[in-house]
């Protein structure tokens, strides 16, 4: 029998992943959407983790079972203040990310090469049927680009250079992205803890 787990998220390209992710063989993973639970916490903390545990808990104290969180964002070392946290949040939640993406580049457009690192952050929290919870943190390293560049991935994809790759996160297909993503790690080590816990 499948074990179900709750995903705190109204986002289907998140949905989407996190199954590709975790695997449909062993988990039923069904969002607030399915289930028409509006998500109304408050993303208040000052870490990752904590937001990620804000939104787990308070989807939890409604249905209990498993409940998954998840908390990511753009650190760009050039730009310490302007994301992280408040990632989704620049520039509003209803602006496109064309125009935040194009706002980035902007702002960095003066900023050398070897001073534009930067890095996806995603922290993901369990919590447990018993109440009980963890948390996990995933990153991908890379650099912020001179231009948007790829029609796969969503967010900042477009504008986050992997090295290595030799391109934007947006130009990797959905099995390479998510062998090497800050959300594909952080959901291995999720699966790990929820794996140990039911055997």
């Amino acid at each position: 029998m499948k074990t179900r787990i709750v995903f705190a998220t109204h986002n289907k390209n998140k949905v989407r992943e996190v199954g590709e992710i975790l695997g449909e063989s062993a988990f039923d993973i069904v969002s607030l959407d399915e289930l028409g639970i509006e998500d109304d916490a408050e993303e208040t903390g000052a870490t990752f983790e904590e937001n990620a545990l804000i939104k787990a808990r308070s989807i939890w104290d409604k249905i209990g079972g498993y409940v998954l969180a998840d908390d990511s964002g753009l650190e760009i070392d050039a730009l310490p203040d302007l994301l992280g946290v408040k990632s989704a949040r620049f520039m509003g939640h209803d602006t496109s990310y064309s125009i935040k993406n194009n706002k980035i580049l902007s702002l960095m457009k003066d900023i050398p090469d070897e001073k534009r690192t930067a890095r996806f952050v995603c922290a993901a929290a369990i919590i447990r049927p018993d109440g009980s919870s963890s948390t996990v943190r995933g990153t991908m390293d890379g650099y912020i680009g001179r231009k948007i560049e790829g029609e796969h991935g969503f967010g900042y994809d477009p504008i986050f250079y992997l090295p290595d790759y030799g391109c934007s996160s947006a130009m990797l297909g959905d099995e390479e992205k998510n062998a090497i993503s800050h959300r594909g790690k952080a959901m291995r080590a999720i699966k790990d803890l929820i794996l140990e816990q039911e055997m």
